[in-house]
């Protein structure tokens, strides 16, 4: 088992970044561009299966923390798989309006379609690193971004199947401000597809119960316990570490944090002022409308809340109430 655990937290990562990205990529270049087989595209739907339940395997195997694996105790997989598929929808929907933006905005002839496709992944890649890392940081700074951001901070532990969690509004802002401007320019189709796969399985990466060594990579990637220290409830000491993938630029904003004050814990996830963040689909996607940063918990979650909780938000209450 130890040998296992060891090749789970050595090659996870790169499987996931590498392997399965790079799967993705020659079905597209080789199938979709090279061969016209539009259909392939749908190829990519089993890899991205693949990359959740690769995921879950792996927390089985090599976790940060063995209670954010019990799915019973956090009842939050069904809400998830909700969000999962509305957060996919949002991509194709993105993909599809990607011809009527070029009609839009006729200026072909910048994006650098003459290169080999996967430099020209790998610009849009680094571009929308940047422009998400960006997006993230005003999330936390400005109130009516923060009332959409709080759906993904909500949840009270991290792993592979809740990496996407995005309300559709916030999503639709990062495919605006990421996206669009890559598409304006003449980014085409294959391309912006190839790169929604990359962003996927590296929120999922991202956002893995998984202890993954990095080796020398470790201060250069804003995954695993790095992201961790983004997502604790200590009201601001959370504003750090916004880079989807790269910290470079966190390093240029200042906001890269390497270790807070204190270790973190598996029940240190969520948002303080939401002790008793909603678990159903439809109170998170309508918590931007009546949650209020900095007037505390809405009433309508602590009447929730009383009528039924997770063991996993019972066991976060005897944690604020010894710290009181």
């Amino acid at each position: 088992m130890k040998y296992l655990r060891n090749a789970v937290r050595y090659g996870y990562a790169p499987f996931m970044m590498f392997g399965l990205t790079g799967a993705a990529y020659l079905v597209v270049s080789q199938l979709v561009v090279t061969e016209g087989k539009t259909w392939a595209y749908a190829l990519l739907i089993p890899l991205l299966a693949t990359a959740y339940a690769t995921s879950m395997a792996a927390e089985r195997i090599a976790p940060f923390f063995e209670e954010w694996n019990d799915h019973h105790a956090h009842g939050d997989m069904g809400t998830n798989t909700g969000h999962i598929f509305l957060y996919e929808l949002g991509s194709i929907n993105g993909v599809l309006l990607i011809p009527l933006i070029c009609w839009l905005f006729p200026f072909q002839g910048i994006w650098p379609t003459q290169w080999p496709m996967w430099s020209q992944v790998l610009i849009a890649f680094v571009v929308a690193d940047f422009a998400f890392m960006f997006m993230h940081y005003l999330s936390h700074r400005l109130a009516p971004l923060w009332r959409l951001h709080a759906v993904h901070h909500g949840v009270g532990r991290l792993y592979g199947y809740n990496g996407v969690i995005r309300h559709p509004l916030h999503q639709a802002l990062d495919m605006i401000v990421g996206n669009m401007p890559l598409v304006i320019i003449g980014m085409p189709v294959p391309v912006a597809v190839v790169l929604g796969f990359v962003i996927s399985v590296t929120l999922i990466v991202q956002h893995s119960n998984v202890d993954a060594r990095l080796g020398p990579l470790q201060k250069h990637l804003a995954i695993g316990r790095l992201h961790h220290l983004h997502h604790v409830n200590w009201g601001t000491e959370g504003d750090c570490n916004f880079g989807l993938l790269l910290t470079v630029w966190d390093r240029m904003f200042g906001t890269y944090v390497e270790k807070l004050k204190r270790d973190v814990t598996a029940k240190d996830m969520g948002v303080d002022e939401l002790p008793n963040f909603p678990k159903s689909l439809w109170e998170q996607l309508m918590l931007p409308f009546v949650y209020k940063p900095g007037q505390g918990e809405p009433e309508r979650y602590k009447q929730m809340a009383a009528k039924a909780k997770t063991p996993a938000q019972q066991a976060r209450d005897q944690v604020f109430h010894a710290a009181e």
